[in-house]
């Protein structure tokens, strides 16, 4: 699945490389050439992954990435350091700040796109295309098919998401309020128990092959998935 990823870059062809491997790479990218556009960006969409350069002017890279996860909006988004730096303690002062992972320049479009799909996969599962399989039901996000016990199951556009959700995080119990800001978005309106018509639609269509128990209402909290 495309992820939105803010590209933080102060050096436009740099920048511009970033973008097209991305693009190619099928995601969304986002261009900020500094902090102060790039926190711009953020309040206006959330993306799901931010490559942020260390050298930036005003604001350091390292400074930014330990304000973004100091604030409660954003302290959840993985980061990607780009950086020419290459010693050792330089590493780990961007790991210790909260990176999720560092790239030293220069790099190959290879290279950076397998840690971003790392990064994703640890991070943000829902976002990668990795094929997830549970208990006989198996969903493929790079063909939008799910099928169970070798039945092809028709899911709608919203009810594949939350599966895809809920398969990628098992055993986790998760909010009405989480899976909203998940699967929905958390710029979007939508009331809580949209999320309950949306979970009874899922389970219709997994009773096709019998794996309607897989998605657990939780009481007094909200849903799981366990194929235990």
């Amino acid at each position: 699945m495309p992820a939105n990823i803010l590209v933080v870059e102060d050096e436009p062809a740099i920048q511009e490389l970033l973008a097209l491997n991305l693009t190619q790479a099928g995601h969304n990218p986002i261009r900020a050439l500094s902090v102060e556009q790039a926190q711009m960006l953020i309040r206006e969409t959330l993306p799901d992954l931010i490559l942020l350069d260390w050298m930036l002017p005003g604001m350091s890279g390292i400074e930014f990435a330990r304000k973004l996860k100091g604030d409660e909006l954003t302290k959840t988004i993985p980061i990607i350091m780009l950086t020419a730096r290459s010693e050792e303690a330089d590493k780990v002062r961007g790991l210790e700040v909260g990176a999720d992972d560092y790239v030293t320049k220069p790099f190959s479009p290879r290279e950076l796109n397998a840690r971003i799909k790392a990064v994703l996969r640890r991070r943000a599962p829902q976002m990668t295309d990795d094929p997830i399989e549970a208990g006989g039901l198996r969903l493929d996000p790079m063909t939008h098919r799910v099928s169970g016990n070798g039945k092809t199951l028709e899911l709608g556009p919203t009810e594949f998401r939350l599966l895809h959700y809920l398969m990628s995080n098992p055993e986790r119990v998760h909010s009405r309020t989480q899976v909203l800001d998940k699967v929905w978005g958390d710029r979007v309106f939508v009331e809580d128990r949209t999320v309950d018509v949306h979970i009874r639609r899922l389970r219709r269509a997994l009773s096709e092959s019998g794996h309607e128990e897989f998605i657990q209402t939780v009481r007094g909290v909200g849903y799981r998935f366990s194929a235990q």
